[in-house]
């Protein structure tokens, strides 16, 4: 087997994030038999496919999927957009909406189980038969080392976590507010195109005019904008050569009243370089917006559906309310507004939200699922309820990575003050509006990154809780978040390897994921939503204390036996995962030397050792002659 063979097989296991997997058998030149464990994308677990070799190391190796050769047995319907077997979105089309629920449950579960075990995980075989080994490959491809085995992990036990299943979104089809679309040719020289990149490729780009997960109103509108800018002969912006004009078309659309916002995105210049992009936007002069002919655009816009850009479904009406105009010179294939201009009706819609109203502005972060999200937010705010009742008075609460500020407004009546953090200056714009709207006093939203805002508010937490992008959060910024020590904390996460690899840091802290579940906001693709709550853990012998030092930068101690010696010793032996805070804390039981930082005297509030990791580590100081 070699890069490019095209081989075949039947997928066995299937993990996060939509990969399948199967075994392949062959014969080596001396005549062995040579097995490979290999992944392909994208395709479904029961599926007999064709896959074409991408890379072979040992004994592992990438396939691209190329065909299915037979369907799984699990695909039981037919596919409802004709643009299935083209698109790269849509991949669990042709699965009952059960058999989706089932399969993203079993992929998030497997993934958890790197950190936390569930009721039922009574022995270790059973661990070991869920937790294969393309979920540690998952992990170790986001980021890097190696994962423990679950031999190692499972003997000296992992917290326990009750699992709350998963939850079905209200609507498995047209359920999307907001999509981009993106201009481009279905094949190299071809007419201009309008839609979704092709399964498989970076750069081939499919019209489309019949999504299945978006109202109709929009198929309605990419067509009509196709086919105005084909017969001007406008150039879509090429991303490897840095020409053309034509980006993106970004649609909004609010679920409460039918509203739709129409978003053009294009650059400047018909090629763009550092000479362009360093042009200041005050002297900046457009070169192509003449040839847009925006307002035919517009005009032709609203003619469509009923003659006055309105339209009418089975259930409601949609209309368009505003149309803007984007330009955007980054050479990133993403959409960074350089400026931003309004070419008709309003710049925002509101949407209702579990009886808030929310103010959505073009480029603020708000979950694209409407009816969806109120699932997924009334789970927030029941694990909330929950920890407020631990608190005698009424609490302080942080909304970080805040977006339009939709948790913390939900925050906002049991809680004292909410405060939101979050980056883009826009959404909290948006989140102020909208306490204002909902005549809220008591909550403040900040603009600026986490890990720098943390220092700047003026009041402790009593609750956080967390919705960070898909990278998850800043090591650093995580770090000062676990420093407060409260008692509960809410994980909100879209990428579930970024909260594996946190919720791992967070239990070395010494919190422990009490409870959780799945909440699917994206039906028929691979996508969705995990909500986990977080409880320190306070016993007889995990008592909070101030202590004098800081263990950052520390690495070898007067006896000679490094800190990170000293861990793996602990790991081999107890099957206890310590940190070096940790063997600090024994060293000061012990009356043996560290380093000290009194700098940061009595600033660190922190757990201390278990007496189980007391017992292990002075195990450790005698193994290495220490005590």
């Amino acid at each position: 087997m070699k890069k490019g063979d095209m081989i075949e097989g039947v997928i066995e296991d299937y993990s996060f994030p939509n990969r399948g997997s199967f075994l392949y058998k062959e014969m080596g030149q001396s005549g062995e038999e040579r097995v490979y464990r290999v992944s392909v994308k994208g395709a479904l677990p029961g599926q007999k496919v064709a896959a074409s070799v991408k890379k072979k190391r040992e004994g592992r190796a990438e396939a691209i999927l190329r065909d299915v050769l037979l369907k799984s047995p699990r695909e039981t319907r037919k596919p409802m957009c004709h643009h299935f077997y083209e698109c790269g979105g849509c991949s669990y089309q042709t699965l009952a909406y059960r058999d989706q629920l089932a399969l993203k449950e079993s992929m998030i579960k497997n993934l958890l189980r790197e950190v936390v075990s569930f009721p039922g995980d009574e022995t270790l075989s059973e661990v070991k038969d869920q937790l294969n080994e393309n979920n540690q490959s998952a992990l170790k491809s986001e980021f890097g080392g190696d994962s423990q085995s679950g031999e190692t992990a499972m003997s000296g036990g992992k917290p326990v976590m009750q699992w709350e299943g998963i939850l079905a979104s209200p609507s498995q089809f047209r359920y999307r507010n907001k999509m981009e679309f993106t201009f481009g040719d279905a094949e190299k020289d071809g007419p201009l195109t309008l839609g979704l990149h092709r399964r498989n490729s970076t750069h081939d780009i499919i019209s489309v005019d019949s999504c299945a997960i978006v109202d109709p109103a929009w198929n309605e509108i990419l067509k009509y904008t196709q086919k105005f800018f084909r017969k001007l002969g406008v150039p879509y912006y090429h991303k490897m050569r840095h020409e053309g004009v034509l980006r993106n078309l970004v649609l909004r659309e609010s679920a409460s009243d039918g509203k739709i916002l129409v978003n053009l995105v294009t650059t400047t210049h018909y090629h763009i370089d550092e000479n362009t992009r360093n042009i200041p936007w005050n002297e900046k002069r457009s070169e192509t917006v003449a040839d847009l002919h925006l307002p035919e655009y517009v005009a032709g816009l609203l003619s469509l559906g009923d003659g006055t850009g309105r339209f009418q479904s089975l259930s409601s009406y949609s209309r368009i309310a505003g149309v803007l105009y984007t330009e955007c010179d980054t050479l990133a294939d993403a959409i960074i507004p350089d400026s931003v201009t309004l070419l008709y009706g309003d710049d925002f819609l509101t949407e209702d939200v579990l009886g808030l109203k929310f103010s959505i502005s073009p480029f603020s972060f708000f979950q694209t699922n409407t009816r969806g999200a109120e699932v997924l937010y009334g789970k927030v705010r029941e694990y909330a309820l929950e920890s407020v009742d631990e608190i005698s008075a009424l609490p302080v609460i942080y909304d970080l990575y805040s977006g339009t500020g939709t948790i913390a407004q939900l925050m906002s009546p049991v809680a004292k003050k909410v405060y939101g953090i979050e980056i883009i200056e826009e959404a909290v714009e948006a989140a102020r509006r909208n306490a204002g709207l909902n005549k809220l006093k008591n909550c403040e939203f900040i603009a600026g990154d986490v890990l720098k805002k943390l220092e700047e508010l003026p009041e402790k937490p009593d609750l956080i809780i967390l919705d960070p992008p898909r990278d998850g959060v800043n090591p650093k910024a995580l770090r000062k978040i676990l420093d407060y020590g409260v008692r509960n904390i809410i994980y909100v996460s879209c990428k579930p390897t970024s909260l594996v690899r946190d919720l791992a840091i967070m239990q070395e802290a010494g919190y422990r994921a009490v409870k959780g579940c799945c909440c699917d906001m994206f039906p028929n693709t691979l996508h969705v939503e995990t909500v986990v709550l977080l409880c320190r853990e306070f016993s007889d012998d995990t008592n909070v204390a101030y202590l004098d030092y800081d263990t950052k930068g520390i690495e070898i101690t007067q006896s000679g036996a490094t800190y990170a010696e000293i861990q793996a010793w602990v790991l081999k032996n107890y099957g206890l995962k310590v940190t070096s805070l940790n063997i600090g804390q024994v060293k000061d039981i012990c009356n043996l030397p560290k380093e000290r930082n009194l700098k940061n005297y009595g600033k660190h509030r922190v757990p201390q050792v278990t007496s189980e990791k007391i017992e292990a580590i002075k195990a450790a100081f005698k193994h290495f002659n220490m005590i």
